[in-house]
């Protein structure tokens, strides 16, 4: 599950990670008054206007601005809220801004320089531990990073049974090249990120960049944070930070039916039960010349209720021309999906594109009869060869 940034400093503020004073907002008056708040309680003479959105590359895409007074940030708030913003990560089609932060600025004048590193915790899923991905290239796009300058990018990986070690922490402060007070912060922000990590369930920390302020505090100016939703049952708190706004509402729909959904930009809609039958069928469709409009496994215990809902999320997407069904029976049961598309057919009603079901396994003469029987425009093959031929032609 992502969050957004004010929501991951609030999980890093738990644990003691530095990070610098913000109020989210949702209107260009609340701005105003969180701007002259952050002041009181900081000191600060500007503020960073950043719009919330699940995607990076906001500043490039204009939603990111300083303010040099309380109004200019009310005037910065106005302008991003309700825009769309498009980013690398968004896609062209953007996403639309509903929240803005308004954080203190941490660029302020000091006896040391600036500088900005680069930091992740994630699984490093070769050798079964985390590991902590750190950079001096701060505020870069990583992957520019690794591919032009590979040896700037160093690894630590912890080792389960002990957990992180004051001596690694030490190790990546050093590596960074601080010194002084700046280690010791450097230090303490490490271990305090690492815990973070792991004690909130999280699949990814990202925080770029790490900041060094010109006193030698080290504050996470930015962070993205991806929560493992298996691990949500320990921290509802942590559940209810979900905004679906942000999410496809095709992909919302689909976990309410328990149906692992993801939309792709193909024209063929796909129903599998199976991650790898699912990967299989979405090659076949390549192969067969046409291009995969989702991602849909219906799990081992597709019933009739499930299946038709798989068909009325895949029908949502006017980009699909062919609806292709591929399910082995080992679980569930092929008369038990056969029934499910009948039912889907008399429920939603006329359904202009073809549908082609492969049904193998379990009651699979039984489901191949249910259709033929039902009268419905349903194409039957018996081998994946076969159904490819088929969306072949109606790719066609």
């Amino acid at each position: 599950m992502n969050i957004h940034e004010y929501q991951a400093k609030s999980i890093l503020r738990q644990f003691g990670v530095a990070v610098p004073e913000g109020i989210v907002i949702e209107s260009p008056d609340q701005a105003v008054e969180a701007a002259k708040k952050i002041r009181e309680k900081t000191g600060t003479g500007s503020w960073a206007v950043k719009a919330q959105i699940h995607a990076g590359g906001r500043g490039k895409g204009g939603g990111v601005k300083i303010a040099k007074t309380p109004e200019e940030a009310g005037k910065y708030a106005k302008d991003i809220l309700g825009m769309t913003l498009v980013t690398h990560q968004t896609g062209p089609e953007g996403k639309v801004v509903n929240r803005v932060l308004i954080e203190q600025s941490i660029y302020y004048p000091g006896p040391g320089e600036i500088q900005e590193f680069y930091m992740s915790v994630l699984l490093n899923r070769d050798t079964g531990r985390n590991i902590i991905m750190y950079s001096t290239e701060g505020g870069m796009d990583i992957e520019s990073v690794a591919e032009k300058t590979p040896h700037l990018i160093f690894r630590e990986e912890i080792d389960p049974r002990v957990g992180i070690q004051g001596f690694q922490a030490r190790k990546i402060a050093f590596n960074l090249g601080l010194s002084g007070k700046a280690f010791k912060e450097m230090t303490k922000f490490v271990m305090a990120l690492y815990a973070a990590y792991e004690k909130s369930d999280a699949s990814l920390f990202e925080i770029n960049p790490v900041f060094k302020t010109s006193d030698d505090l080290i504050l996470a100016a930015d962070a993205k944070v991806n929560l493992d939703d298996n691990g949500l049952f320990r921290h509802p708190d942590y559940a209810e930070m979900r905004d679906i706004t942000e999410e496809d509402p095709a992909e919302v729909e689909a976990a309410k039916h328990d149906l692992n959904f993801v939309k792709l930009d193909g024209n063929v809609g796909c129903m599998v039960n199976g991650a790898g039958l699912a990967m299989a069928t979405m090659d076949i469709i390549k192969l067969s010349g046409g291009d995969p409009a989702n991602f849909l496994d219906v799990g081992g215990t597709a019933n009739a209720e499930t299946v038709e809902a798989g068909f009325r999320i895949i029908l949502k997407d006017p980009n699909v021309k062919a609806i292709l069904i591929n399910i082995f029976g080992g679980i569930v049961r092929c008369d038990r999906v056969a029934q499910g598309v009948v039912d889907a057919y008399n429920s939603v009603g006329h359904i202009d594109v073809p549908v082609i079901a492969r049904l193998q396994g379990t009651n699979a003469e039984e489901g191949k009869r249910l259709i033929d029987e039902s009268g419905l425009k349903v194409y039957s093959a018996i081998t994946l060869e076969e159904a490819a031929g088929m969306v072949k032609e109606v790719v066609k």
